[in-house]
């Protein structure tokens, strides 16, 4: 049986992933192919657990390298249950977050080494990475508005413009380091122009998968 693809969907607060993941999610079953669609962190019972101790707003200073960690761990739980059997039996993954997010926020915006976040990529992911990663950009104030506009903010969403700033830095860096597994996406657009772009790049991934 042929392996699934694996899709990843990044970008600041407020570009909108959950409404366009749901998008890509329905362009792909709309063509027969099984979706399996999940989110970092999160995604096993266990890594949402995870996901809840590093979201919560608290008292206690959170140590960068901890939150790291959690988050490997979360992932390291979320591949062994998750995306791996899914990939094998030939369904497509598509993760609201994965790696890449770790390299934006923990590498850009909190300034942790990227060779320590490489080192924990290579021992919990092995080779896997994901085929093709739709990176929505956006200004972040924009994005910031927005995702206040949803409610209260979580500890992330509650860091500075700047941290933000770092973070979309980052994203826009690896992109231009591996334009052939990164698609850039204007957000900022308005959303059927985001999604006639979103359908183009999905229109070229299944046309080269034979689909």
């Amino acid at each position: 049986m042929l392996r699934g693809k694996f899709l990843t969907i990044e970008g600041t607060e407020g570009v909108g992933k959950s409404t366009n993941l749901a998008f890509v999610r329905d362009w792909l079953q709309a063509k027969g192919i099984e979706v399996v669609v999940t989110r970092e962190p999160g995604g096993t019972p266990l890594a949402e657990e995870i996901r809840s101790l590093l979201l919560a707003k608290r008292d206690e200073s959170v140590d960068e390298t901890a939150e790291l960690l959690l988050i490997f761990a979360a992932r390291a739980q979320h591949i062994a249950q998750v995306i791996q059997p899914a990939l094998a039996r030939g369904a497509w993954v598509l993760s609201d977050r994965f790696t890449d997010a770790t390299y934006a926020y923990q590498g850009g915006g909190r300034g942790l080494s990227t060779n320590i976040i490489t080192q924990l990529e290579q021992l919990v992911q092995g080779d896997l990475r994901p085929d093709l990663t739709f990176i929505l950009d956006i200004d972040v104030e924009l994005g910031l508005n927005r995702a206040r506009q949803r409610g209260e903010l979580d500890r992330f969403e509650s860091e500075t413009m700047a941290f933000f700033e770092r973070v979309r830095c980052a994203y826009r860096a690896r992109a231009e380091q591996t334009p052939s597994r990164y698609a850039l996406v204007n957000a900022g657009q308005e959303l059927a122009a985001v999604q006639a772009d979103l359908r183009l790049i999905l229109a070229t991934l299944v046309s080269g998968d034979g689909v």
